[in-house]
């Protein structure tokens, strides 16, 4: 006995020197801007590190994703709950999506930020050309859910054909009864050991964003912070009051702390802020919302669906920057017209899960759809990578607190694994 007391105080004291995920996490990311400022070069230089994390969280996904969702499908037997699970998660996501889209849409109309702005004659919209050819049909948006082999979508990382596939998979298994125990007893071993797998990957989070940032930093410089300055203080302004008005609001209404929400989810919320990358914060998510008290049926569906149709920063500044872009032409839109606009746009977005660069590919064919000129996306370019900081970071907040709503609203919220959860992130 004295021997493990021994043991344990020697472990103790380490532990309590060594920083958190969290806090290793911002100073990479304050070591990170002070790298691209000072040695620009140098920061470029190290994007590397940056892509290397994010292709170590890129090879979890797909097995981590396939095992829960499937083992949390097969697991519950009860396919008419899944079925129900899905429309509220839709409901909840359509009416999400709804406040961001015309919350952007007021706040851009309010202070007018492209007004007085001139378009630089001539800008490079080649780029966006391209983008704008990849936009996607209603069929194609359709046609996209099913994927003609499943090792093709888990290589490209497409996380919706994945929850299709994952989808009509448990359901067999819960179709086949005991025969399909095995398969829910391995890929349940499987999704644990892919959740110890994430652990250490996130080891390497620090290292990851502040390569990340300072590549940011090297390469666009802090000058590029005050470009266009407005537009980005007026998205970043809109995410805030979005987050506590609207995310805030829905936690006091499904009885969760919203502070504690906060603190429960901050670590993928960094991940995806710093890397401007949703995928790279799913893995953290998953396992964040399940010790949260959210079960592993509800956790494994909803949050990646969430990735395609649930992106409320996104949405927040597609509404933004359409209008900016009418407004540096000098173009008055009607209310109607805007309207029209914003109806596209919540169709559109909605297909473009995984697709590079999402949220300019749906702005670009936006644009072009509307004989705005593309010029105005061009300017966009230069500040892309600051936007898509804030955008995604709430993406993930937004994804995070809809798997506790539709919890909640099965009545299956475990409030006691919140609390303990809570306790435990607190004494550490």
């Amino acid at each position: 006995m004295k021997i493990d007391v021994a043991a344990a105080s020697s472990v103790t004291p380490s532990r309590s020197r060594m920083p958190g995920v969290t806090t290793q996490i911002f100073i990479g990311l304050v070591v990170g801007i002070g790298i691209g400022y000072l040695w620009p070069t140098f920061g470029v230089d190290i994007k590397p590190l940056a892509d290397a994390f994010l292709r170590m969280i890129k090879m979890i996904i797909a097995p981590l994703l396939f095992s829960t969702l499937v083992v949390g499908i097969a697991g519950t037997g009860d396919l008419k709950a899944m079925g129900r699970i899905g429309l509220k998660a839709i409901i909840y996501f359509e009416v999400a999506t709804t406040i961001a889209l015309f919350w952007g849409l007021g706040l851009v109309n309010w202070f007018q930020p492209g007004t007085g702005l001139a378009i630089p004659i001539g800008a490079d919209t080649g780029e966006l050309a391209k983008l704008a050819s990849t936009h996607q049909g209603p069929w194609d948006i359709f046609l996209h859910l099913f994927p003609t082999s499943v090792i093709d979508s888990m290589a490209r990382g497409d996380i919706l054909q994945l929850v299709v596939f994952s989808t009509f998979f448990g359901v067999a298994v819960a179709a086949i009864g005991e025969k399909g125990k095995p398969v829910i007893h391995v890929l349940d071993s499987t999704a644990q050991a892919m959740f110890k797998f994430t652990g250490y990957v996130m080891n390497f989070a620090p290292i990851g964003v502040m390569a990340a940032i300072a590549a940011t930093v090297g390469g666009k410089g802090l000058a590029i912070l005050y470009t266009l300055g407005k537009l980005i203080l007026l998205m970043y302004g809109g995410l805030l009051v979005f987050v506590i008005v609207v995310i805030g609001g829905v936690s006091f209404l499904v009885r969760v702390p919203f502070l504690k929400f906060v603190s429960a989810v901050k670590d993928p919320f960094l991940i995806a802020f710093t890397t401007a990358s949703s995928e790279a914060a799913l893995p953290k998510a998953l396992e964040v919302m399940e010790r949260f008290g959210v079960p592993k049926n509800i956790v494994g569906f909803v949050l990646p669906t969430g990735y395609s149709f649930n992106l409320d920063g996104t949405t927040l500044y597609l509404s933004l920057a359409s209008v900016f872009v009418a407004q540096l032409a000098g173009l008055d839109l009607s209310f109607g017209q805007q309207l029209v606009m914003m109806l596209t746009l919540m169709l559109t977005s909605k297909g473009v899960a995984g697709v590079p660069r999402a949220a300019l590919v749906v702005l670009t064919a936006t644009l072009t759809s509307f004989g705005l000129p593309l010029e105005g996306a061009a300017i966009l370019l230069g500040i892309d990578q600051i936007m898509d900081m804030g955008r995604t970071g709430v993406n993930v907040l937004g994804n995070c607190i809809s798997t506790v709503v539709v919890a909640r609203w099965e009545g299956v919220f475990d409030d006691e694994k919140m609390r303990a959860f809570v306790a435990g992130r607190q004494a550490s």
